[in-house]
């Protein structure tokens, strides 16, 4: 797969990862919140956790591009993309709960188009 579309989402994807890693580094940004939805005290070590698995996978990708081949590129991407997925369904159940709005549709989008670039990105999705 090659050409402008593909480079660029191979960009965005890296860049997203590197971007949330750093957070999740500092203890901030998606990882704070989706482990905050999904479990209840201090997550703070989780979100460090993914921050370094996320941060990790964005570089090896960028590295990738460069033909800079990294075996345990799709383990990481698996996991990252597990945790979203996981996420994600605790998400749906909350917005459930909450009825219908167009707020809740343009935030699954979201969710979903990460959730697909993940799964794209990682060849064990196929």
């Amino acid at each position: 797969m090659s050409g402008i579309g593909n480079f660029l989402w191979k960009i965005s994807v890296a860049l997203y990862l590197i971007a949330n890693g750093a957070l999740g580094l500092m203890k901030r940004g998606d990882f704070k919140v989706m482990f905050g939805n999904i479990f209840k005290g201090d997550v703070s070590l989780l979100v460090i956790i993914a921050g370094i698995i996320a941060l990790i996978a964005g570089i090896a990708i960028l590295l990738e591009m460069f033909n800079i081949q990294i075996s345990f590129l799709d383990t990481l991407i698996l996991i990252i993309a597990v945790i979203w997925l996981v996420f994600l369904v605790f998400e749906i159940v909350g917005w459930l709960k909450s009825g219908f709005s167009f707020d809740v549709i343009q935030k699954l989008a979201v969710h979903l188009m990460v959730l697909a670039s993940l799964m794209i990105a990682s060849k064990k999705f196929g």
